[in-house]
């Protein structure tokens, strides 16, 4: 039997095998409609908010809430805390809500499981250091004095371009979380749960307004104290409000509530991701909408299709992902050799196709250029939120089909020039919108949820330059070089790019690399060499990558965490740019991955390499831990049968000796087959 890392004879060979049983393994997955969806992994924070929910609603399904705490108590550290990402500490918000669903659910405080649970929150400071979202909650159930909790005026969505801090210049989930968060902010309908529930325990030095209000900056003219003063003249203005007494209070409602009501046409739920959906359910009770009203069976349907239930165990996704998991599988697909004319891929091309979505939704706010609206979203359906980063990979997915369907040209013309009008004044691109980077907003008391921005990002920046490249932009091209130009100043000063949508650093370094290689750029020049070699410092033993979530936190942690499928693609991809097939690491790399293949053509991956909001929340996209690795095997491959050594199918027997480095010409990154 062959030792680990210990390269085979014939590389082609075994490449060809592994590639072949993901493929199957792939196409086997593909739903009768055309599409892939793979799960949406989080912690358990969405279960526990589920269950408190349930119950300041006052419908609690018994047979439901004992599969819900069985699920919570399986997300249980042995210490007695929860994480919010797979191997990482226990997380205060994530503790406490866990503590308090369970508690609700009827767990007496004195279960062994409840106490360890307790004095983990205690150590973590309990509820006084819960985020802004999750002390709202608490406040809903009397668990919390709405005194404390940072006020959410309605009013904010009044203030239009006229003013330097405005509504849309908050990123879009931040808009479509706090408009309903606003509404119940004014409204703040309590219900006592019964037979009532406290959380008195969880209070380090017990229950005193000292530890309650947010603690001011200790530098007296900060923007953080002054936003702290102007929430205590707020919460003034609310003691009118409650009055009746406020001049724009009505009308701010009023328009916060159209706002909400016409942004669930067209989207599978407010923005069709967990928080607000659930917060506009809660803010349609709150406003006296009847439970059998369309709108609210429409939103608790809506919940319930991210609900996932077995025999024991009941669970929730945050959203749905189909157009990005279908775009990477296609992708992957493509480029491993399945022919475009296979009918499961053309089917996939015209799901996606269907999806494109020809609507002028929010981001013309900060983007009002005169283009035809075009662009993906992540979910099934949610016309208001088109994002760049979908566009971009469906734009790369489809364009290596040769279908009939006459909708792929008109469709990939129209997304690239609508994408192409999203880059921000210093050349990057952001997920949704076009700077949307006022750093003020984040000075704000309800900001700590790390997610009132959406700034461009080097991973984003660099899959729109692949695709341009694989389009024949110049790198002349004056977005091109603007692009570039922002993507070397991003890069970290060990040659490493910072990854916003997923862990971390080696995402970010992956899709830099890959492109800058696109654009047919010299791959030998300092800048690109110290990415490289950064990598090479941190491979693992094993010959595999990988990283975990507390490098957003301290990047002393970088490219340390078990080796993973999915960074160990990402980091494989970015040493093929450098089109050298006999290097060491790019062969222990693809070893790593041929070594831990299942039989069925699948990786085992536990660790969390998807980031929704850095240090607040993460995402584990199954699909990941399968389409990237057959994306790496297949660029490994394609470089092997390019490069002049490899002409034989065979790699260079000693992987230790000199080899001049070779450059894949542009086209053939990411050429059809």
């Amino acid at each position: 039997m062959r030792a680990p890392n210990e390269w085979p004879e014939n590389p082609l060979h075994k490449l060809h095998d592994a590639i072949e049983r993901t493929q199957r393994m792939l196409l086997a997955q593909q739903k009768p409609e055309g599409y892939w969806i793979a799960e949406l992994m989080v912690d358990s924070t969405i279960a526990s908010d589920m269950v408190a929910f349930r119950h300041w609603d006052g419908k609690v399904d018994p047979i439901w809430q004992k599969k819900a705490v069985q699920h919570i108590f399986s997300q249980q550290l042995p210490e007695g805390g929860w994480n919010i990402y797979y191997g990482g500490p226990a997380e205060v918000n994530a503790t406490v809500k866990a503590y308090l669903a369970l508690k609700l659910a009827g767990i007496p405080p004195t279960d062994l499981r409840m106490l360890k649970a307790r004095s983990v929150a205690l150590s973590l400071g309990g509820p006084p250091r819960m985020n802004t979202f999750s002390k709202l909650y608490l406040a809903l159930m009397g668990l919390y004095p709405w005194d404390y909790v940072p006020t959410i005026p309605s009013e904010i969505i009044l203030i239009g371009k006229w003013f330097h801090v405005n509504f849309n210049e908050m990123s879009s989930w931040s808009r479509s979380m706090l408009v309903p968060l606003a509404i119940i902010n004014h409204f703040k309908p309590t219900r006592l749960t019964h037979p009532p529930v406290h959380l008195n325990e969880l209070y380090p030095e017990g229950f005193h307004e000292r530890d309650l209000a947010i603690r001011p900056d200790p530098n007296i003219l900060t923007w953080r104290n002054f936003f702290l003063w102007l929430d205590k003249l707020h919460k003034f203005a609310e003691w009118f409000a409650r009055l009746g007494i406020h001049p724009f209070r009505r009308r701010a409602l009023k328009k916060a509530e159209s706002w909400m009501l016409e942004r669930l046409e067209g989207s599978d739920g407010l923005a069709a991701i967990f928080p607000a959906m659930l917060n506009c359910l809660i803010a349609l009770k709150a406003l006296g909408y009847p439970d059998d009203h369309p709108q609210v069976v429409r939103a608790e349907q809506e919940l319930k299709k991210l609900q996932h239930e077995s025999e024991d165990r009941v669970w929730l996704e945050p959203c749905l992902s189909p157009c990005w998991d279908t775009a990477i599988a296609l992708l992957a697909l493509r480029e491993s050799g399945v022919d475009d004319r296979h009918p499961q891929l053309e089917k996939a091309a015209r799901w996606l196709l269907d999806k494109e979505i020809r609507f002028r939704g929010d981001w013309h706010f900060k983007n009002p250029a005169p283009v035809e609206p075009s662009g993906w979203a992540f979910e099934f359906n949610n016309k208001w939120n088109a994002d760049v980063d979908d566009t971009a990979m469906v734009l790369l997915a489809i364009r290596q089909m040769k279908t009939d369907d006459p909708r792929r040209e008109e469709a990939s013309r129209r997304g690239l020039n609508w994408m192409l009008t999203f880059q921000c004044k210093d050349g990057g691109w952001g997920a949704f919108d076009k700077d949307c980077t006022k750093n003020i907003l984040t000075k704000v008391p309800f900001a700590d949820h790390n997610a009132m921005l959406d700034p461009e990002c080097a991973d984003i920046t660099a899959r729109i330059l692949e695709l341009l490249g694989l389009e024949g932009y110049p790198v002349g091209h004056p977005q091109v070089a603007k692009a570039l130009e922002y993507l070397q100043q991003q890069q970290e000063s060990d040659g490493s790019w910072y990854g916003r949508w997923g862990v971390n650093y080696i995402y970010g370094t992956w899709q830099s690399l890959r492109g800058v290689r696109a654009l047919g750029i010299d791959m030998n020049q300092p800048w690109l060499l110290r990415a490289r070699d950064w990598l090479e410092s941190v491979q693992h033993e094993d010959g595999g990558w990988g990283e975990r979530c507390n490098t957003y936190n301290d990047p002393v942690f970088k490219g340390q965490g078990p080796s993973t499928a999915s960074q160990t693609a990402w980091a494989v991809m970015a040493l093929c740019t450098f089109g050298d097939p006999r290097r060491p690491s790019l062969q222990r790399g693809i070893q790593y991955l041929l070594d831990h293949q299942n039989t069925d053509g699948s990786w085992t991956e536990r660790e969390t390499t998807g980031t929704g909001f850095p240090c607040v929340y993460y995402l584990k996209y199954d699909m990941y831990r399968n389409a990237w690795p057959l994306l790496a095997l297949a660029t490994c491959r394609r470089l092997c049968q390019s490069a002049p050594a490899g002409g034989d199918g065979h790699w260079d027997s000693d992987p230790h000796s000199p080899s001049p480095r070779t450059v894949t010409p542009a086209s053939a990154i990411g050429s059809r087959r």
